[in-house]
């Protein structure tokens, strides 16, 4: 007999509406706070309008976690409609909502929690992942126990325009966004799943943001036989689709991939980064 099962997510995963239909993902939104309001990521606020009340007004969004009565708000119908719920959490690295979500499933019990160490499509991979052995009615405990052994294998990585975001929310220092501005510098980030979604600097590009890109993407995927070819994530905030597409043709120049997905990352990601950064994330044989 066919098992009810039900795959749910933390929003930042940014799968984008065709791949949440293809698995029936249902998403739980993060915060994000501006000024006095409070919006849901990917329900009431888009990046665009957080830049441009940045640029207008000079507030800088913050972001909140979900909190457990939340999150058992949100599981309880599903379990009490018969269903076992998997669920899948942003890195616990960088966000209280992996460990909000244990408390919950702990309180309304047929919940299973996974951390996914990443942050954005880093984080879909892996919903992708078990989306595919839900439709295939695995047993939940193999289906833990596989995903759990996918995640030091992701790998997610992205190039920053501007540091003006991250130096406003006190993630970068004066000097370095000085140094950047000066030198037109476009640093990479990589997510470290080690430190279960904690970001590292790592290479800095010099000239504009399109050169940058295409270096960093040829670097990436150029001869590169250690990727899994079965999906490649492009993800970013950029407000056209200009640079996105021209990445995807690179991409696709370097590297077959069965799947090749460009989304736009919601707010929660966003709010952090700021406008024209883009990021791959695949995952490694």
């Amino acid at each position: 007999m066919e098992r009810k099962r039900l795959l749910t997510a933390d929003t930042p995963c940014d799968i984008g509406a065709a791949l949440r239909d293809r698995y029936d993902v249902r998403l739980i939104p993060l915060h994000i706070l501006v000024g006095e309001k409070s919006y849901s990521d990917g329900v009431d606020i888009t990046n665009e309008e957080i830049y441009d009340i940045w640029r207008t007004d000079k507030i800088l969004p913050k972001t909140s976690a979900i909190n457990p009565d939340e999150y058992i708000e949100f599981f309880k119908p599903f379990v009490d409609d018969g269903y076992e719920v998997l669920h899948i959490s942003l890195g616990s690295g960088i966000s209280s909502c992996h460990q909000n979500a244990r408390i919950a499933a702990n309180i309304v019990g047929n919940v299973r929690v996974i951390d996914s160490k990443n942050l954005s499509c880093g984080f879909g991979l892996l919903v992708c992942e078990a989306g595919e052995r839900i439709r295939e009615d695995r047993p939940l405990d193999e289906i833990v126990g596989e995903l759990e052994a996918l995640v030091p294998k992701i790998r997610s990585s992205f190039v920053i325009d501007t540091l003006e975001f991250l130096h406003a929310s006190g993630r970068c220092s004066n000097m370095a966004q000085l140094a950047a501005a000066a030198f037109k510098l476009k640093p990479s980030i990589e997510v470290l799943t080690e430190e279960c979604g904690a970001m590292s600097s790592a290479k800095k590009y010099m000239g504009s943001i399109e050169k940058a890109l295409v270096k960093y993407t040829t670097e990436h995927l150029a001869n590169n036989d250690g990727i899994d070819t079965k999906r490649l994530f492009i993800v970013h905030t950029c407000p056209e689709d200009t640079i996105p597409a021209m990445i995807r043709e690179k991409a696709e120049s370097l590297m077959h991939f069965d799947e090749v997905h460009v989304l736009r990352a919601g707010s929660t990601i966003g709010s952090h980064c700021g406008p024209n950064t883009l990021g791959l994330m695949y995952l490694e044989k």
